[in-house]
């Protein structure tokens, strides 16, 4: 009676967890709060392991006139440090609408993309393996250019172009942390010649970075515009690289309502989490998720409190 006891308590666990790793996006303004406030961080820490999340994208680059990365690393040694004996491994996140670094895929931009990830490489090779970020995740989308709908196909070349060069910069370097850019499962529907290639965009990025962030913003794990059928082809395709994606999910209102989680509860995104875990455990690929971001995720989770 007692094990059956403990038994039905775990599933009914609110903050029981899947045995898929998790991560969070965090942009500007809560990254630099975690840098410079204690209790921001140990508020932060609690919530990433009520949730069981164990890996931060963590903003590294200026915000409103100042770059803690170069300007006070520090902090950056601090936290790091702090997460990593919580078990939390720490992603440099590289991109920024303050920044509008969507340009930097336009070739005369490319030199900036350079030095934004040099800034981060010449971090992790002045510190101690302790206080060095663990990867990078690259937040650069061409789309929101106003330039696509009549550029479309030159601004994803421009893009591969773009990312080979800052492979190129790690390879140069010699440092071992993992590159990935985070990008929509719709590139797989887009196919290009580049390098003397002709393949779907999703493909080539793939063969170009470490990993994949997929945004795969579905409210719904199953059917063909479901969150399994979208990361398939990505799966399939970087598990004969030997690479890994990682299922991003949105949390933040949008007007399309399938796009995020928003609509729902935290019951029911977790519902449909385990059925995208359960189909995509058997996939070598299988990196996890990845909750889009930090703010919104924890506004909406606190919206779904009793009230008092």
């Amino acid at each position: 009676m007692r094990s059956l006891l403990a038994a039905l308590l775990l599933l009914l666990a609110p903050c029981a967890r899947a045995a898929a790793d998790r991560a969070v996006w965090m942009w500007e303004k809560e990254s630099y709060a975690l840098l410079e406030s204690r209790s921001a961080a140990k508020d932060a820490v609690a919530f990433f392991k009520a949730r069981g999340i164990n890996t931060l994208y963590l903003y590294a680059d200026s915000f409103q006139g100042r770059n803690l990365l170069t300007q006070k690393p520090r902090l950056y040694r601090r936290l790091i440090r702090r997460l990593r004996g919580e078990g939390i491994r720490t992603y440099a996140l590289l991109g920024s609408a303050y920044l509008n670094t969507e340009e930097y895929v336009l070739p005369a931009r490319h030199p900036d993309a350079v030095a934004m990830l040099k800034r981060v490489l010449d971090y992790n090779e002045r510190e101690k393996p302790a206080d060095r970020f663990d990867g990078v995740n690259l937040d650069i989308e061409p789309h929101i250019l106003d330039q696509w709908k009549d550029r479309k196909n030159e601004l994803l070349l421009e893009f591969l172009t773009m990312s080979r060069k800052l492979m190129d910069l790690k390879k140069a370097c010699g440092l071992e942390l993992a590159i990935g850019p985070a990008v929509p499962f719709w590139l797989d529907g887009i196919t290009l010649e580049w390098e003397g290639r002709l393949k779907p965009v999703s493909e080539h990025a793939a063969d170009v970075y470490d990993y994949l962030a997929l945004m795969d913003y579905r409210d719904r794990a199953e059917g063909r515009d479901g969150i399994i059928a979208h990361a398939a082809r990505e799966l399939k395709y970087a598990a004969g690289l030997g690479r890994k994606v990682i299922i991003g999910v949105e949390t933040g209102k949008n007007e399309i309502e399938k796009v995020s989680f928003y609509h729902l509860k935290a019951g029911d995104m977790e519902r449909e989490l385990a059925l995208a875990e359960k189909a995509f455990t058997p996939e070598p690929a299988f990196g996890g998720f990845v909750i889009h971001h930090y703010r919104t995720y924890r506004t909406w989770l606190e919206s779904q409190k009793p009230k008092n």
